[in-house]
C-alpha cells in the first residue's frame, strides 16, 4: 500500500488554470520536487508543535514561602500551649502563605531545524495537491481592493466558507 501511496503523489503533475468566472484556460505543470514528494507526517507534526509551543508566554508565577512578605519567626513556642506545632506564617498550609511547587517563569521556546520546516511545507503542499486542493487563477484585476469581489471569486471557485490561502 505504501507503493500505491507513493505513486499517487508522483502522478500529480498538472493543475487547471481558471479565470475568475470559473472557466478553464489551460493547465500548468507543478514542480515534482515540491508537489510530488511523499509527505512526512513527522515533519508536519514537529513543525506545528514547535509553532504552537513558541506561542506560549511561560510567565505564570507564584510566590514560594521564602518570597511571601510575612515574618520568618516561629509563630509560638513548640510546647506547652496545647495547640498544634506551628512554624512560620508563610508555610504553604496556612492562609496567606506561599505556594508549594507553583509555576515559575520559564523558557518554552522549541527550535525546529530549517530542513524539517522546509520538508513540512513541501509535505503540506504535496498533500493538498494530492487532494485536489490547489487552484491556479489566471489573474485577478481590481480597480480598488474590495472584499465583495474576492468573496464572489471564492464562491465561483467553490472554496467559500473554507480556510483559503491566496498567494
Amino acid at each position: 500500500q505504501a507503493g500505491q501511496l507513493r505513486q499517487e503523489y508522483l502522478t500529480m503533475a498538472s493543475v487547471d488554470i481558471q479565470d475568475i468566472q470559473g472557466g478553464a484556460k489551460g493547465s500548468v505543470n507543478l514542480p515534482e520536487t515540491i508537489f510530488g514528494i511523499e509527505p512526512s507526517q513527522g515533519a508536519i507534526y514537529q513543525t506545528v508543535k514547535g509553532f504552537l509551543t513558541n506561542q506560549r508566554q511561560g510567565n505564570a508565577s507564584t510566590k514560594t514561602r521564602a518570597e511571601v512578605r510575612l515574618t520568618k519567626k516561629k509563630m509560638y513556642r513548640q510546647k506547652g500551649t496545647g495547640r498544634a506545632r506551628m512554624g512560620t506564617a508563610g508555610s504553604p498550609i496556612r492562609i496567606g502563605g506561599g505556594v508549594a511547587h507553583g509555576p515559575k517563569p520559564r523558557d518554552l521556546q522549541e527550535r525546529v531545524p530549517k530542513k524539517i520546516k522546509r520538508l513540512a511545507i513541501k509535505s503540506a503542499l504535496s498533500l493538498k495537491a494530492a487532494e485536489g486542493g490547489i487552484r491556479v487563477l489566471d489573474q485577478i484585476t481590481m480597480e480598488e481592493p474590495k472584499t465583495k469581489l474576492i468573496a464572489g471569486i471564492l464562491d465561483v471557485l467553490g472554496v467559500s466558507g473554507q480556510k483559503t490561502l491566496l498567494l
